[in-house]
């Protein structure tokens, strides 16, 4: 025999034995949810199910820690060199997934593009002026005033690699609500824990860890599977018979049954989610309102009935299966700029007093009105909307339900094409700015006001806002928080319903951190 010819033998054969058992103890874990990803651009969608796996994905210069404070991440360290100058320190070594250096030009390229048209991620940018390549490693952020928020804001705002972009003409954003596709909206390159390794709309997104990523994990997640079950008591099925092992949105009619599976484990927060209604507060005339030349919703005394047509604690007990807290206001508790006294109803459940509201407002026998919710995204999304279609079809105002998956529903919002809608926001930064920017300001098309499907306009809340997004001292900012909340809320510009509370399934052997903001952290998941 060839001792070298049975050395080779061996060697393969050992080779082939190290391999059978790393993919052997590999540990994937399957994740499944209501609604699906919509784009794997970081910039194109400013929704929750994308950005909980493309953070897996792309990061950005900071990033919350467990307690939802700021720390580094591609960048290292930040000094204030003026009120409106920051610099950034850029961590070294990282690479792109593709195996590319990360340098200072990916982040202006990445800044720039994020606050491009047609990115739905204007906000997270909007107060950089200019950016400046101090050298490789180090950018200077030139800011348009100063801002209080401004590392919340960038915690949104995700690294692409600009060699990558450019050679694959994804320079700008995908354009999601014009239903444009480009390269970056179906694959992905960034520096996270994970890589992208194929997602098939509505049926599986795959990622892989990173084995180069600059961070240890904390858990050890080799490979996330994600698949999209609209369905309530099929994705339930799925979890109890063991076919996936984690579920971000379980039907709140099954949780005490999966409370009583030993191989079952639940673990409930509260989300920093308010879910509300919208009103049309922009046409002059409302489509198949059958008013002629009207808008009922343009009267504040309009609004208020509806507002007092809902029966929000009927809502929270028998829709909600008591996984809610009423609202009163438009962020929820764990929001800066929350208060007990914002969040008290503005007025009570009171049936006869709306029908006086549109009685004196001049519609005695009411009128007609289009209702649009999703019926995958949110807890109950679809359930809310029925019970609220009863409950303004009780006061005269002829409800009619129109609902749809959310990939088709947001285009629709974005496109403000609604004229009553019911939508979930949830608030990244934990700082009201975000809310009031994003869904109170006067939708400019340059991305302020970007979710503002209403198109209300008060010149009055933008001079505050405006005020808000530079005033530093602590004290004069949150009393401008305060009365702009509550001047959304006395105008009954916005109808809050609840703050959302959202239990996290799993099997027992999954072990994860529930998140206010409803994003696991894969990487910092343990599964036995």
């Amino acid at each position: 025999m060839n001792p070298r010819a049975s050395f080779k033998r061996g060697a393969l054969a050992a080779a082939m034995l190290f391999t059978m058992a790393a993919t052997a103890s590999a540990v994937t874990l399957r994740t499944a949810g209501a609604n699906d990803v919509l784009t794997t651009d970081p910039m194109a969608q400013n929704h929750q199910t994308t950005h909980s796996y493309m953070q897996q994905v792309y990061e950005s210069l900071v990033r919350y820690d467990d307690k939802y404070q700021t720390v580094p991440a591609l960048a290292t360290k930040w000094t204030q060199m003026s009120p409106t100058q920051v610099r950034f320190e850029l961590r070294k070594g990282v690479k792109f997934h593709d195996g590319a250096p990360f340098t200072a030009d990916d982040v202006i390229f990445s800044l720039t593009r994020a606050g491009t048209k047609p990115s739905n991620m204007i906000a997270s940018v909007a107060s950089i002026q200019e950016m400046k390549k101090i050298d490789d490693f180090t950018v200077d952020l030139i800011l348009k005033g100063p801002n209080p928020t401004l590392l919340r804001d960038l915690t949104e705002a995700r690294i692409m690699n600009k060699a990558w972009a450019e050679k694959n003409n994804s320079v700008k954003s995908q354009d999601y609500a014009s239903k444009e596709e480009n390269f970056a909206s179906r694959n992905a390159n960034g520096t996270g824990p994970f890589q992208l390794v194929s997602w098939q709309p509505d049926v599986k997104l795959t990622l892989k860890k990173n084995p180069n990523w600059w961070d240890k994990p904390k858990g050890n997640i080799d490979e996330v599977v994600f698949t999209p079950i609209k369905s309530a008591a099929t994705r339930s099925a799925a979890l109890i018979s063991g076919q996936v092992d984690f579920v971000v949105d379980p039907p709140p009619q099954d949780l005490a049954r999966m409370k009583s599976s030993s191989d079952i484990k639940i673990i409930e927060g509260a989300e920093n989610r308010t879910i509300y209604l919208g009103l049309d507060q922009f046409r002059d005339e409302l489509p198949g309102a059958g008013t002629p030349g009207k808008n009922p919703l343009k009267d504040k005394r309009v609004r208020q009935a509806l507002y007092q047509a809902i029966d929000i604690a009927g809502i929270h007990d028998r829709t909600m299966r008591g996984l809610s807290v009423n609202a009163g206001t438009m962020v929820a508790p764990m929001v800066h700029g929350w208060t007990k006294e914002l969040d008290a109803r503005a007025a009570k459940f009171d049936v006869e007093g709306a029908k006086k509201l549109l009685a004196d407002a001049g519609y005695p026998n009411g009128f007609s009105l289009n209702l649009e919710c999703p019926n995958d995204r949110y807890v109950n999304d679809e359930a809310i909307c029925q019970a609220v279609t009863a409950m303004w079809t009780r006061i005269g105002v002829k409800t009619n339900l129109k609902t749809a998956p959310m990939s088709q529903y947001v285009t629709r919002v974005m496109n403000s094409e609604v004229s009553a809608y019911l939508f979930g926001w949830g608030v990244a930064t934990f700082d009201s700015l975000y809310s009031l920017d994003a869904l109170m300001s006067t939708k400019d098309g340059k991305g302020i006001g970007t979710y503002n499907a209403g198109r209300f306009s008060d010149a009055k809340l933008d001079g505050m806002i405006n005020q808000i997004k530079v005033e530093m001292d602590s004290a004069k900012r949150d009393a401008l928080i305060n009365d702009s909340l509550k001047l959304v809320k006395d105008e009954y510009y916005y109808l809050p319903v609840h703050h959302q509370i959202r239990p996290w399934a799993m099997r027992k052997g999954v072990t994860t951190q529930h998140r206010a903001d409803d994003r696991p952290m894969f990487n910092w998941t343990t599964m036995k």
